[in-house]
C-alpha cells in the first residue's frame, strides 16, 4: 500500500502550493532607497476568504496592506487611508525557502513602470 501524503501545516509547501494562511504572520520586509526595513503584520481577511488583511510599519507611519498569494506570485495592495491604493507589491515566493522568503517589486500608485523598487520579504513568527 501506497503511503497516502499528508497536508501537514507545518511541512514546507512548495511556491506554487503557498496560500494565504501561509502569508499570516509577521514579515520583516527589505525595501532599500525607500524607508529601509519595515515591520508587515498578515492575518486572515475578514471579508475575503482566500486573502489577508494588516498592517505595514514604515518611518513613523503604519498603512493598511490587503493581498493574496497565487500559484507562487505574492500581489500586495497598500493604503494609506483606508479607501485608496497608494502602493503595490508584485513578488515571487523564492523556492526552497519553505514560504518564508518572497522577492518581487514595490511600486507607488502614481509611479512610472520602471520606477518600480526591489523588496525581499521574510516571515519571522506567526501573528496572533
Amino acid at each position: 500500500m501506497t503511503p497516502t501524503p499528508t497536508t501537514d501545516s507545518n511541512a514546507c509547501p512548495q511556491a506554487a502550493d503557498m496560500n494565504h494562511r501561509h502569508l499570516q504572520g509577521v514579515w520583516h520586509t527589505d525595501l532599500p532607497s525607500h524607508g529601509g526595513a519595515t515591520v508587515l503584520r498578515l492575518g486572515q481577511h475578514p471579508e475575503l476568504a482566500g486573502s489577508v488583511r494588516g498592517t505595514l510599519e514604515r518611518a513613523g507611519r503604519t498603512v493598511q496592506v490587503t493581498g493574496d498569494v497565487h500559484e507562487g506570485v505574492l500581489t500586495l495592495e497598500e493604503s494609506m487611508d483606508g479607501e485608496h491604493i497608494s502602493a503595490a507589491w508584485l513578488g515571487d515566493v523564492v523556492e526552497d525557502r519553505c514560504g518564508k522568503e518572497i522577492s518581487g517589486f514595490w511600486s507607488t500608485a502614481d509611479a512610472a513602470p520602471d520606477a518600480s523598487i526591489p523588496f525581499v520579504l521574510r516571515k519571522q513568527a506567526v501573528w496572533q
